[in-house]
């Protein structure tokens, strides 16, 4: 669901998420998980939270209240996922209860796979707090954090049962963060939707000037288009080896990794499309000129295309293993031969992958 201000007194969608279908109010308990970023951008959203649910008969009871310090770095240890495990247990949070979390992508994963591994699953309510965790990361089913220096290596498939975006979070962000999701709504776009992303390119510079107008719509249908591909794609457990919703993020997670998650996951997104979609071209797989236009589109939103991490060419290149060993069965890479059309290849040249890296490495300033 998305609205804008979900803690309006008037505004039913937050009691709707919480309470669900024969989940009854009052006597069932309920934790909130507040990325503290949102609360720093936002002073008075836990006060306006707690008067939202406190009191009510429609509502569980609000036993705690907790913050969570979000970013990358929450998932590289286990000490969030044991914090909330821990408010799980003090506050009697059953099978019936709920964990509402409320916060950016890294937060949700975190909060979120504590939340499936307390008695083996309670309830979930997400409300997305960024640009990437409302289009894309915050209406899956996945939650997880790293371990042994790779991306998401302990996780659960685990459907939340609500997912509440509410755009009036996102005016907080800073510019970098609220551009970084755009990448996840170009990926779909490039995947699923040629009006998508010819929607992009005609708003790019609206997108930048953050206009709430054809932001909000283009956010919106990167998020439709997630949902409907994971009800209804066939595959919502990524039992199979293909995964096209990972287009560009073999490399992503591998540069994460090399500069020790200092780079965001939303640019990071961005440099790996663009080397798949050089990298396409060069192979002969896209159309001439595919290429380019995705580069163009991409930096027309102030998104990068390369790092210098990638001059590690061979380090970088182990991040085709690590894809392949994360994801099971054969090396499964999404390409796209033309907007919204997509195909699998099973081998990798690495010649031309170094060459993809060697003429995005050109682009960056000198």
């Amino acid at each position: 669901m998305f609205t804008r201000d979900a803690l309006d007194p008037l505004n039913p969608l937050l009691r709707d998420a919480v309470v669900g279908s024969g989940n009854s109010g009052s006597d069932r308990g309920m934790i909130a998980v507040i990325d503290g970023g949102v609360i720093d951008g936002n002073p008075e959203f836990m006060t306006r939270l707690e008067q939202h649910i406190g009191g009510r008969s429609d509502m569980p009871e609000l036993r705690e209240v907790m913050r969570a310090e979000g970013g990358e770095s929450c998932k590289n240890d286990s000490t969030l996922v044991d914090e909330v495990l821990d408010a799980i247990d003090r506050n009697r949070i059953c099978r019936k209860s709920t964990v509402l979390v409320v916060g950016g992508g890294a937060v949700l994963d975190a909060a979120g796979y504590a939340a499936s591994i307390a008695h083996r699953g309670v309830r979930l309510v997400r409300m997305p707090s960024t640009v990437l965790s409302q289009c894309d990361s915050g209406v899956g089913v996945k939650n997880g954090i790293n371990r042994f220096g790779k991306k998401n290596f302990i996780g659960t498939f685990v459907p939340p049962n609500a997912v509440l975006c509410d755009f009036d979070l996102l005016e907080s962000l800073d510019d970098r963060e609220w551009i970084c999701g755009f990448s996840e709504i170009v990926k779909i776009a490039l995947l699923k939707d040629l009006g998508l992303l010819e929607t992009i390119e005609d708003n790019s510079a609206r997108i930048v000037g953050r206009e709430n107008e054809p932001s909000h719509a283009v956010i919106s249908r990167s998020a439709e288009l997630h949902l409907d591909h994971i009800t209804a794609g066939g595959d919502p457990f990524e039992l199979e080896e293909a995964r096209p919703l990972d287009f560009g993020h073999w490399a992503a997670h591998k540069l994460e990794q090399m500069t020790d998650f200092s780079l965001p996951h939303g640019e990071a997104v961005s440099i790996g499309m663009a080397l798949d979609s050089v990298y396409a071209e060069l192979a002969g797989v896209s159309h001439k000129g595919l290429a380019e236009r995705t580069l163009k589109i991409l930096e027309s939103l102030r998104l990068p295309v390369a790092h210098p991490a990638m001059a590690r060419t061979d380090e970088l290149l182990g991040g085709l293993d690590e894809f392949q060993e994360h994801l099971g069965g054969r090396l499964t890479i999404t390409l796209i031969p033309t907007p919204g059309s997509q195909i699998d290849v099973h081998e990798i040249d690495d010649s031309l992958v170094r060459k993809s890296v060697q003429s995005l490495l050109d682009r960056l300033p000198s």
